[in-house]
């Protein structure tokens, strides 16, 4: 049986419900219980199941934009978790990026008077006798600001390696 929601009147309605009231309410819309009390969370759970959800294409440009991010290594100031290293699998060339040669591949971009020689690794990119975990880590080394690893290689269409 669907439920059929007014979005805007249950928006407004989550901001006075207590923890317990909005984990009832969310068991009453989906037919699960849930032992989140995150307002905003269940705010789009309705707001999906009144509207719909992500299109496939904006799912791939998300998982996309996922796989070129850059790992926090440090945290952030005021957090309780201790500083290290961030241990991730490698990325299958099946699971990789399309625009990407394979690895053992070398990536060369001139910048400012300099030619950028990139090495696709298995599990990232090797430059400058460092190995990066995304190609925007590297053009960032190299520009001294963030921006799109893609993008600063020229990259950007599958197949253009």
């Amino acid at each position: 049986m669907r439920v059929q929601i007014n979005v805007t009147r249950e928006l407004a309605a989550l901001v006075r419900l207590t923890i317990a009231e909005l984990r009832a309410r969310y068991a009453e819309v989906f037919g699960e219980p849930t032992t989140t009390g995150n307002r905003t969370w269940l705010a789009w759970r309705i707001q999906v199941l009144a509207e719909g959800d992500l299109s496939q294409r904006a799912r791939s440009r998300a998982a996309e934009l996922a796989r070129d991010a850059d790992i926090r290594r440090i945290p952030p100031k005021g957090s309780t978790a201790i500083a290290g290293p961030v241990h991730t699998g490698t990325v299958t060339k099946e699971a990789s990026d399309a625009r990407l040669p394979p690895p053992g591949s070398v990536i060369t971009r001139a910048y400012k008077g300099a030619t950028i020689h990139v090495k696709v690794l298995t599990t990232g990119f090797g430059y400058d006798a460092r190995t990066f975990p995304s190609l925007s880590a590297v053009a960032e080394a190299v520009t001294g600001t963030h921006g799109n690893g893609f993008h600063f290689f020229k990259l950007n269409k599958a197949g253009a390696a």
